[in-house]
């Protein structure tokens, strides 16, 4: 627990459900053109990248790559969001999005697993879980304001809404990496140290 600073972890924990809870309602307009069987085959590589993985765990389960695969997870969720704004709304859009969203949930028990390890005092993960109940449900009222807004705006294309949410989505996940990185700065202090 040394090589985390709770503050930011707890922040972390914060806005990464805050996203979770503002996108939540958002995927069942963006994946409207995906057929059904691309949902079968995501749920096969999901669980055939989850297995590979656990098949490592022996090699990353440590603070550094808890690290790692925390960044690469969140600038996996950058990218998607990144690429749904240029893309707009399409076919290719929402596989890219549903993708994203499947190689991000394949470190999902990774994740959970390692925290567990690197927080490991009962107070502090029930800190954690906490910031993230507090978040998603943030995240959840935000949504709903955010489209009874642009409702009364008298904008009220599904499609539009979701491309408007996710330009806010994009801010927040930007605000996301740089408190991951400021909760695992050990990796920075200890290239200082040599």
């Amino acid at each position: 627990m040394k090589n985390i600073k709770i503050r930011y972890y707890l922040y972390y924990k914060f806005l990464n459900s805050l996203f979770l809870g503002l996108s939540v309602g958002s995927v069942f307009v963006l994946y409207t053109p995906l057929e059904p069987s691309i949902y079968s085959i995501g749920g096969i590589v999901l669980a055939l990248g989850m297995l590979a993985l656990a098949k490592i765990y022996y090699k990353i389960m440590n603070i550094r790559a808890f690290f790692y695969i925390t960044f690469l997870v969140e600038s996996i969720v950058l990218a998607f969001v990144a690429a749904f704004l240029i893309l707009k709304y399409s076919y290719h859009s929402a596989l890219l999005v549903y993708i994203g969203y499947q190689l991000t949930f394949v470190f999902g028990s990774y994740l959970v697993r390692m925290e567990t390890i690197a927080l490991h005092k009962t107070r502090v993960l029930s800190w954690a879980d906490a910031m993230k109940q507090k978040g998603y449900l943030s995240g959840l009222v935000l949504s709903y304001g955010f489209y009874k807004t642009l409702d009364f705006m008298e904008i009220i294309d599904k499609q539009t809404q979701v491309y408007d949410l996710y330009i806010l989505l994009l801010l927040l996940e930007i605000g996301i990496i740089f408190i991951v990185y400021k909760a695992f700065v050990f990796t920075k202090e200890k290239k200082e140290q040599r």
